[in-house]
This record gives structure tokens, sequence and C-alpha cells, in this order.
């Protein structure tokens, strides 16, 4: 009971126990999967496409950056690219980027590549990858993530790639012996996309998240941080199941109720809430 009155459960909350605890490994699954997400959301990316990954460095779990990352970013604050100088500097070839927003600020970053004796094909990648990398780094940079990039992680000795959580089993009995293999929920992908059509279809009537949210956590006990894809994914299948029979009730009236209205603003503005929402009813 303890456990469960401390344990972090808004993003705010989870933010603050990394920090505090300076190691994402000492972190529960459910608590790196919403923090994951909240860094996700706080930069505007998609972690269905997972922008980051996992990795051990010097004992430590931290996050780097992955290609969908930087490709994103460069999108969402409309960042262009000039390559401001290529040079050799002894045995290393050397790219500056600068990378120039929307609203004029600018920065520049280096990428590094040793090339020794290389020749041919090995030469020629290991001077895309110089570019690739100071690409990639004034990108992050120039965002304001302190995170390193994927081009990053073969020049650090013992960096370890992690893989992503894997959320147990709600009342999975507990291990009796020290080594079964972990009891895990397979995320049903057409049960998400079921319901994720359904919240969209409520929003189109109207209906804020907070309300649905609120109905979400009445129901089956779980606060989610949103309604995406990577947050619903924190339920188990009965739930969703649960949720998908209600609320898609309860969007069959709403549509009903809008057809048969003869005024086409009747929903411009969301119903309240009633006070028996396990319904749920808006």
């Amino acid at each position: 009971m303890s456990n469960a009155m401390t344990a972090p459960t808004t993003p705010g909350q989870i933010i603050e126990s990394v920090i505090t605890r300076g190691d994402l490994a000492k972190l529960t699954a459910e608590e790196r999967t919403r923090y994951y997400s909240e860094v996700c959301r706080s930069v505007g990316l998609n972690p269905m496409t997972q922008p980051f990954q996992y990795i051990n460095l010097s004992g430590k779990l931290t996050l780097y950056a992955r290609k969908d990352a930087t490709d994103q970013l460069r999108q969402i604050h409309g960042v262009s690219l000039t390559i401001a100088s290529r040079e050799q500097v002894g045995d290393v070839y050397v790219v500056t980027a600068r990378a120039t927003t929307a609203s004029g600020r600018v920065d520049e970053s280096i990428g590094a590549v040793s090339i020794g004796s290389l020749k041919g094909d090995a030469l020629a990648n290991a001077l895309m990858k110089a570019e690739t990398k100071a690409k990639r780094r004034v990108t992050l940079s120039i965002c304001g993530l302190g995170l390193l990039d994927e081009t990053e992680l073969e020049t650090i000795p013992n960096a370890q790639p992690e893989p992503m959580p894997v959320l147990p089993a709600k009342n999975a009995p507990r291990a009796i012996s020290a080594a079964p293999a972990p009891v895990v929920v397979a995320v049903d992908s057409g049960l998400i996309d079921e319901l994720s059509q359904i919240l969209d279809g409520l929003a189109g009537h109207g209906v804020a998240d907070a309300l649905i949210l609120q109905g979400i956590a009445k129901m089956t006990g779980q606060q989610l941080p949103d309604l995406f894809d990577h947050s619903l994914e924190l339920l188990s299948p009965e739930e969703l199941e649960t949720l998908i029979q209600r609320y898609g009730n309860r969007l069959e009236q709403l549509t009903a109720e809008r057809a048969g209205q003869s005024d086409p603003h009747a929903f411009d503005e969301p119903t309240p809430p009633a006070d028996d929402i396990a319904g749920p009813q808006f």
C-alpha cells in the first residue's frame, strides 16, 4: 500500500523522480515508459516512432537520440542546415554543420571521424558519416536537447544499448523462484487502434480529453498522462475492451443525437460530465 501511495504517477512526478535519482534504471518499467512519453511530448516528437533509445553509460541508464528524433525536430522547428566547412586535420576528417531556425537563431556543430589510411568505399562511408554526425549534432543542439546521437555511440567504450521496458501483466502472481520468465501483456494494436478512433470521434463531438481521462481513471484505476497510443499501451486488453464498449456506446449516442438536431451548432460546446461517469456519460 505504501508503494502505491509514494510511487510517482503524474508526468511531473516522474521527471522529478528521474532528476532526484539520477538514473533511469532505478525507475520501474511503468515509470520509465511514462518518462519516455513525457520527454517525447515535451519536444513534440511521436513516441510511436521510438525517436529515443535507452543506453547504459558508465553504469547509468540514459537516453540517446535516433535518426527519427533529429528528422522530426528539424521539421517541427523549421531547422535548415548548411555545411559551413569540410577539412582534414591529420588523420581526422571534420565537417562543420550550421543550423538556422525559422526565427533566425544560428548554431554550429562538428562531426569528426578518423580516416587514417582508408580507401575506396570505406573512405567514402567515413566522409558521409562525418557529415551525418555534424547535421544530427547541430540539430539536437539548436533544439536544446543535450543528448547523444546514435552516430556517436561507436566511439564510446562499453556503450550498451538497452531494450525498451516491458510492462508486467496486471495482477500477475509473484514469482516463487529466482529465474522464471516475466509475465507480460502483449499489446493488442488492433484494440488500441479501435479505441483511438472512438476517442477521436468523441473529441469531434466536443468531449474534452480531461473528461475522457477522468472516465478511464474511474473505470480502470489508471492515471494516463494523455490519450496517445503509447499511453493506451499501459492498459490491459480487458480494460481496452471495456473502454471500447462503453465509449463506443456513448459515441453512437452522441452521433445519433447530433443527427436528430435541427441546429447544426447545437453540439459546438462540450456537454458537462454526469455525476455517474461509469457509463461513461459526458
